[in-house]
């Protein structure tokens, strides 16, 4: 298979100063001898929790970012040696509302950013009336950027990145604060980009969003790769459990310290949002567990109780835990 980055053993430190009359300096190791390679027309997935090194690595290999050591290329070109060879072949979009002109209409942040891509004036008016109509912009022309939904944006976003036809598209948390409609109708433009051979390579929080769209998917946890497979692959690593879903009003710190108690309890993870509480328990065997739950939800109000076999986002809690919880050389 062709390969389109390969990483080997990829460090880079930062240095943080602190302190007024006395300056105290240490460093921070945000990448620790990265290694992957990734393929042409692949989806590739990199996902891990905050201060990973997910973002950290993505700078790298889009060139913003220079590495302390190791190697890294992209399309063969090596990011500290040949950093404009690989801008030219590739294209960078953010999460979020940077990266367009709010006051500028649609289609004059098209041009701008034709202008600034090289592309020959005789070439843009076509190629940007293409990706306007292909990502369903159209309509909205002559329409002030900051007048668009961000579902709108983040597919003017995507038109922006495909300007130059890039050989590989790099994807920095996309969908972050996308309403659901918004999220879904930007997964299936990138689903329609995988499908006619596009490189993909996207960070995301959402391990739904990463077992959808992706290939494979890279894990990282302090600085490392822990894990690196195809998503139903990684899901096999939680194979040996189900999950018990709960869904309450109020607080239920007393649910899962009684339930810490029950054999065949593995693990148990909270969420709330606006008072209400989620549970995730993993079990080995459900029916076990569930003949305790009765007196322990009494009294309280149960908006949901299920149980479910694992999910991606199961086996990435597991595997997160047991990285940190091995020491590391």
């Amino acid at each position: 298979m062709d390969t389109v980055v390969v990483v080997k053993d990829l460090r880079r430190d930062y240095i943080i100063s602190s302190g007024f009359l006395k300056r105290k300096t240490r460093r921070i190791e945000a990448l620790r001898g990265i290694d992957l390679t990734i393929y042409r027309g692949e989806s590739f997935g990199i996902v891990g929790p905050n201060g990973a090194g997910k973002t950290t690595l993505i700078r790298i290999l889009t060139t913003t970012l220079l590495p302390t050591s190791g190697e890294a290329t992209v399309l063969g070109y090596d990011v500290s040696r040949q950093p404009q060879e690989i801008r030219k072949r590739i294209g960078l979009l953010f999460g979020g509302e940077k990266g367009l002109y709010t006051r500028l209409s649609v289609w004059d942040n098209m041009r701008y950013f034709a202008n600034l891509y090289g592309i020959p004036r005789r070439q843009q008016h076509r190629r940007i009336k293409e990706l306007l109509t292909m990502g369903g912009l159209s309509e909205r022309i002559g329409d002030r950027v900051s007048t668009l939904s961000r579902g709108m944006r983040q597919r003017l976003h995507i038109a922006r990145a495909l300007l130059s036809d890039p050989d590989i598209l790099f994807l920095d948390e996309p969908t972050i604060g996308l309403d659901p409609i918004g999220a879904h109708e930007f997964r299936n433009e990138l689903k329609r980009l995988h499908s006619i051979g596009k490189t993909l390579i996207l960070t995301t929080h959402y391990m739904y969003e990463a077992e959808l769209l992706c290939d494979r998917v890279a894990i990282l946890n302090e600085g490392r790769v822990v894990m690196l497979d195809a998503p139903d692959l990684i899901r096999r690593y939680a194979h040996d459990f189900s999950v018990i879903e709960i869904e309450v009003f109020g607080p239920v710190d007393g649910i899962a310290k009684e339930l810490c108690k029950v054999s065949g309890v593995l693990d148990i993870t909270t969420e709330t949002r606006d008072q209400r509480t989620s549970l995730l328990v993993q079990v080995k065997d459900p029916n076990q567990v569930m003949q305790h739950l009765p007196p322990l939800l009494e009294g309280m109000r149960v908006y949901h109780l299920a149980t479910r076999e694992p999910t991606l986002e199961d086996a990435y809690i597991r595997i997160i835990s047991a990285s940190e919880s091995k020491p590391h050389e």
